[in-house]
């Protein structure tokens, strides 16, 4: 006996176009039991990084996998569980196929310059005759294995694609991809920003606050949503009260060593203290 099953809706995309704050955790750690437990924290998306962070297509199966698991521990509360994003190392064709084919709904693609590029983009993720993505869904986790009958006729409306606007030609360029028929979404970096533009360790300067706002005023022209990555919580604060919809607000691995190297540092200040001082149990 078949049970027909239905796509399920894509909440960060919906939130996303409705205009809902959401807030991310950037994680590269490239651990399925990491990804489990950042999972459960209540951040609205959770980045997984492939550009920086060391993941290849299995670490990144591993961790969608291990959000699913913590998604079924929530129970009630399921709508808690971030969302996965997946940046990859760039915008090729085949390797946007691998990916949505293990499940993967929500695309961050970085150094995004040209309206060209973005289509290609557009192109990659959607199945002909609007698109070039190959037709093997049934043998992937996307549809899980066949099992989400209307995957091909849900996957246009399910999947998300997120543009990285990193250069001052993508700003140039940024109207036309801002508005381009199935970008959802444009990323600041803020860091790669600032350097292209000659401010590489001036990422606050303001020339490069004047770019990004410029940019984020382009994008609400078009109706697009933007989102920024910044560790800085002020910084991140500031933006927010300034157009963006959507952000990365800390590392996990930056959490990892500040939380490390903190508590070190508590028994490191008492440590040359005369041993005769010390309490025992």
């Amino acid at each position: 006996m078949s049970i027909t099953r239905k796509t399920p809706p894509n909440r960060f995309k919906e939130r996303m176009a409705a205009g809902d704050i959401q807030i991310g955790l950037w994680s590269v750690l490239a651990d399925g039991y990491a990804a489990e437990i950042l999972a459960g924290c209540g951040y609205d998306w959770l980045l997984l990084d492939a550009e920086h962070g060391p993941n290849d297509l299995r670490s990144v199966l591993a961790q969608l996998q291990g959000i699913a698991a913590a998604g079924s521990l929530l129970g009630d509360q399921a709508n808690e569980l971030s969302q996965p994003v997946v940046r990859l190392p760039n915008g090729d064709t085949a390797l946007i196929k691998q990916y949505l084919e293990i499940g993967v709904q929500n695309l961050l693609i970085p150094m995004v310059n040209t309206p060209e590029q973005a289509a290609e983009l557009v192109r990659a993720v959607r199945y002909p005759p609007h698109g070039v993505r190959g037709m093997g869904s049934g043998l992937g986790r996307s549809s899980r294995w066949g099992r989400v009958t209307d995957y091909v006729l849900a996957a246009g409306d399910s999947i998300c694609l997120v543009v990285q606007i990193e250069t001052a030609e993508a700003i140039e360029n940024l109207e036309e991809i801002a508005a381009m028929d199935g970008v959802d979404g444009v990323l600041f970096g803020p860091a790669d920003l600032a350097a292209d533009l000659g401010f590489r360790d001036q990422r606050s300067h303001p020339e490069v606050a004047r770019t990004i706002q410029q940019g984020i005023e382009t994008a609400r022209r078009a109706g697009t949503p933007s989102g920024i990555m910044l560790s800085d919580v002020a910084a991140a604060r500031e933006w927010l009260n300034k157009g963006i919809t959507f952000a990365g607000v800390g590392v996990d691995s930056s959490l990892l060593v500040r939380a490390a190297d903190n508590l070190l540092g508590q028994f490191r200040a008492t440590s040359q203290k005369p041993a005769d001082t010390i309490s025992s149990y």
